[in-house]
């Protein structure tokens, strides 16, 4: 007589459980009252139940599993349960990319932050059509990303800052790669020797400096150039607009000198 089969038991927690960023350190029996913005998509969008499952992260120890235990129709109450998966780890590369306009620089923020960057640094250089960002906006563009992504951890968003000022203070640690449309180094090649210093000049701190919409002036480009760390390349024959470049380099960036070889 065959075996009688296991009954089939749910995968759980379920892939289409919720995912948050919170605040402050998770910790098994820690109970949170999640309200506002995060509150109203549980509840009205999700809306979830008792029991239901929710994953949390903390952009510190990980990810979490957690448990509705009374959801109401503006808040909801977790426990958390038990850690699913440890913080990432993330290449230490940052990603200094020229504000753009409005759309195009919410593309390069989400974008950069599926891809796995550090941290983004936004530029203000003379051609920039917009000199201002709106940081909780911003903010939440870059938190989505990564929860929609599954990722445990979220790239620092700093405040934008003028070209020379980011100049002026560059640490000494750090390689600039210059994506120059006037050329340079071929990006594959520059970015393949710096994830092996022992084939010659090299650094596992690096960074990638795009430009606006109108491209670096000739006083900004020499500027760039002038700086003892910068190394401008090229990222092809081709002209690319402000939020392609900055993709581009960026998922180059990761498949030769980053973690996509794991």
């Amino acid at each position: 007589m065959p075996a009688t089969p296991r009954p089939r038991t749910p995968e759980w927690p379920p892939k289409s459980a919720p995912r948050l960023f919170v605040e402050g350190t998770l910790a098994e029996g820690r109970t949170l009252q999640i309200d506002g913005q995060q509150g109203h998509y549980l509840a009205k969008v999700m809306r979830v139940a008792p029991g239901n499952a929710v994953i949390l992260c903390d952009d510190e120890t990980g990810e979490w599993l957690s448990s509705v235990s009374e959801a109401g129709k503006r808040s909801v109450t977790l426990l958390v349960e038990e850690q699913m998966r440890e913080r990432e780890a993330v290449p230490d590369f940052w990603l200094c990319p020229a504000l753009l306009k409005k759309d195009r620089f919410d593309m390069v923020l989400e974008k950069a932050t599926e891809l796995g960057v550090a941290a983004i640094h936004p530029v203000i250089t003379r051609r920039c059509v917009a000199d201002k960002l709106n940081p909780e906006r911003a903010g939440t563009i870059v938190t989505e990303a990564a929860e929609q992504c599954a990722r445990t951890a979220l790239p620092s968003l700093e405040t934008p800052q003028k070209l020379d000022a980011m100049l002026k203070g560059w640490p000494a640690d750090r390689l600039l790669f210059f994506a120059d449309e006037e050329g340079g180094r071929p990006a594959a090649e520059a970015f393949s020797f710096a994830k092996y210093p022992e084939r010659g000049e090299g650094a596992h701190k690096a960074a990638i400096l795009t430009g606006p919409e109108g491209g670096f002036d000739d006083a900004e480009r020499e500027a760039i150039r002038a700086h003892p760390l910068a190394r401008p390349i090229s990222l092809g024959p081709r002209i690319l607009r402000g939020e392609t470049a900055a993709l581009a380099a960026v998922a180059l960036w990761m498949g030769l000198a980053g973690d996509w070889d794991t």
